[in-house]
């Protein structure tokens, strides 16, 4: 993969991820304002920091963008037992946005360096 195509993999993992953070926040005015729904928020909040991080030229932000996501998506898999088409679509975009940063995050520490 050429530096374009990595480049442009970092940026659809950084919109993808603060999509996610943006509809995470939104949704303190569809829910009741309870402790779930601050600690949606909170980790929404998270992501659209992880996603302007994506947006740079980092590998911490790279490593943050596997970690978190992929952590709140077991977790979400992990605390509910069936879960509902909305709660599956925001595992998926997790998983998407896991799998688009480890990607990256591989080609750039093993891209040669001129």
């Amino acid at each position: 993969m050429s530096e374009r195509v990595t480049h442009g993999l970092r940026l659809y993992a950084a919109i993808l991820t603060t999509l996610s953070g943006a509809a995470q926040v939104a949704t303190l005015w569809l829910r009741n304002l309870d402790a779930a729904a601050v600690l949606a928020a909170l980790l929404g909040a998270t992501y659209l920091i992880i996603g302007i991080g994506l947006f740079g030229r980092s590998r911490f932000s790279l490593f943050v963008a596997i970690a978190v996501p992929g952590t709140a998506a077991a977790a979400l898999l992990h605390c509910i037992g069936t879960p509902a088409p909305a709660n599956l679509l925001r595992i998926a975009v997790d998983g998407l946005i896991v799998l688009l940063s480890a990607t990256v995050l591989w080609r750039v520490r093993h891209t040669p360096t001129p």
